[in-house]
């Protein structure tokens, strides 16, 4: 009769583990991109055994895919909590922009990941990208926005972006949020809007969840 126990507390051990090992993957992403690191450093910050290692990726490089589709996952879960209940399809678009370039205080993990993943985060399934391929077309189909190529106006807002989680290092809270509201406004008068409505739009509150790392 003990058996089943036995294999939830088996099963809670490897998924402790494997979040362990995805979670040193984040760190090294964020703090440079995670390209020399070794296993063994990995391990050692996840605090298992190198061997376990093999029991959960086949590779490093699988390891940091599934460590950027946890991260991907976490900001796309952001991004619709603050814009659900919003009506105005540009106003979605540019709470999604501010919202990103403000998780370099809110969750600057994700920016730092962002950052140092930035063609590989803009080519992906999850996270900023599809939500805002979406929202560029949904705005273009209603009028709102004034762009011939819905994938170069993706391009255009996602460099926008990393541009700017480069230049914020050592950057206070008030001009994070200042840099956030300002690539917006200008992405969205970059696609058609007048300046007093672009303003209008970023003037407005953004929800805000609470901090992690």
């Amino acid at each position: 009769m003990t058996e089943p126990a036995v294999v939830n507390r088996v099963d809670r051990r490897k998924a402790r583990t494997r979040a362990a090992l995805i979670g040193a993957a984040r760190q090294f992403l964020a703090r440079d991109g995670g390209a020399d690191v070794s296993i063994q450093e990995i391990t050692e910050l996840a605090d298992v055994g190198f061997g376990t290692f093999y029991n959960h990726f086949a590779s490093k490089t699988e390891l940091f895919d599934a460590a950027v589709a946890e991260t991907l996952d976490e900001h796309g879960a952001l991004l619709d909590e603050i814009t659900e209940g919003i009506d105005d399809i540009a106003e979605v678009f540019a709470s999604c922009v501010r919202l990103t370039v403000r998780l370099y205080k809110t969750h600057r993990q994700i920016a730092q990941i962002m950052s140092n993943t930035g063609p590989q985060y803009l080519k992906s399934n999850g996270g900023l990208a599809p939500r805002a391929l979406r929202d560029i077309n949904t705005a273009k189909a209603a009028g709102r926005f004034e762009v011939s190529d819905p994938v170069v106006a993706l391009a255009c807002t996602g460099g926008s972006i990393l541009g700017v989680l480069h230049i914020l290092e050592g950057a206070s809270d008030a001009e994070i949020d200042r840099a956030s509201d300002e690539v917006a406004i200008n992405v969205l008068r970059m696609f058609g809007l007048s300046g007093d409505e672009a303003r209008d739009i970023v003037s407005r509150p953004l929800p805000m969840t609470s901090p992690r790392s």
